[in-house]
């Protein structure tokens, strides 16, 4: 009875931290960042570090009622230093988007909050080196939320399974971007209204629909192999990831002759937009196709021999 009740708490515990951390990204977070733009660009840092408050709430209720061990919030540490280290290897030599496919990992090796943590924290120190400005805490926001998304849509990584290279599951998150993106072909076709194109905005909308709903099918059921891996990273980062900073581009060039804000300045920026997001979405599947096997195996020793997050 004793052993039923803790799994009972635990599990009510990281419900709880996982309804936090929900409030925190999709409500409390979006409004800040648009609270903070009615201020001025210039207040982008007072907004930066607002955000890294917010993401550092959720991680610590991990700790609720028990000390936390320096063991944990070293390797929380690691993987951020590690995931700014190699973006930045990659910004100066290979045009890979590593530091994408490290947040991705990290999300699922240590879970939604920690994911999102080390995604924000990562994106902050990145961009001392990158160069700051009115668009930092969208990026933070962006990497964060991927972390956050990884951990909640892929189960417990099973260490036999993972040099497997198959794509066990057919009702995922995949499937259902794909089928969102058919939804928009055919409703481009019936009413294509002012656009020329179907390649915009409707890539993003209906992505994200499907996204979201193929997360929400799949909760802690993708298996970590490689092939879901990498085809749930492109999609992620396509749709979310590209979807938002598109956005950010037409708000932080207001004000800038011809960049008003517009529903047609909008159509424009999606339609440019896509060969660099599909580019950022490619090659951080990449990334995540030929290093996140042995990565994530590797967290999850560490974790099993220190007992962390246990």
């Amino acid at each position: 009875m004793a052993k039923s009740y803790n799994i009972t708490q635990v599990e009510a515990a990281h419900r709880k931290r996982t309804m936090v951390s929900a409030l925190l990204i999709f409500l409390a977070m979006p409004l800040t960042i648009f609270v903070g733009l009615q201020f001025g660009k210039s207040k982008f840092m007072v907004v930066s570090i607002i955000l890294l408050i917010y993401t550092m709430l959720p991680f610590f209720m991990v700790f609720e009622k028990r000390k936390p061990k320096a063991r944990e919030i070293v390797l929380i540490a690691m993987m951020s230093a590690l995931t700014v280290a190699l973006q930045l290897f990659c910004h100066i030599t290979l045009p890979l988007q590593i530091g994408t496919a490290m947040v991705i990992i990290s999300g699922i090796s240590l879970g939604p909050e920690a994911g999102f943590l080390i995604g924000a924290v990562a994106r902050f120190v990145c961009n001392f080196y990158m160069g700051q400005g009115p668009w930092l805490p969208w990026q933070m926001f962006c990497w964060g939320i991927l972390g956050f998304l990884a951990g909640l849509a892929f189960n417990k990584v099973d260490l036999d399974e993972l040099k497997s290279r198959h794509f066990k599951v057919m009702m995922g998150p995949a499937l259902c971007v794909i089928f969102g993106i058919l939804v928009a072909y055919v409703c481009y076709q019936l009413w294509p209204g002012n656009d020329d194109t179907f390649f915009g905005w409707r890539l993003y909308v209906f992505g994200f629909f499907g996204l979201l709903a193929g997360v929400l099918l799949q909760r802690k059921r993708l298996p970590v192999d490689g092939i879901t891996l990498s085809v749930f990273t492109f999609f992620t980062v396509f749709v979310l990831y590209g979807g938002i900073m598109n956005i950010c581009a037409m708000v932080t060039a207001a004000g800038a002759p011809g960049a008003e804000i517009s529903i047609e300045r909008m159509r424009a920026l999606y339609i440019s937009g896509v060969p660099y997001d599909f580019y950022h979405a490619s090659t951080a599947a990449l990334c995540v196709f030929l290093f996140g096997n042995s990565i994530i195996k590797k967290l999850e020793r560490i974790k099993i021999k220190y007992g962390i997050y246990k």
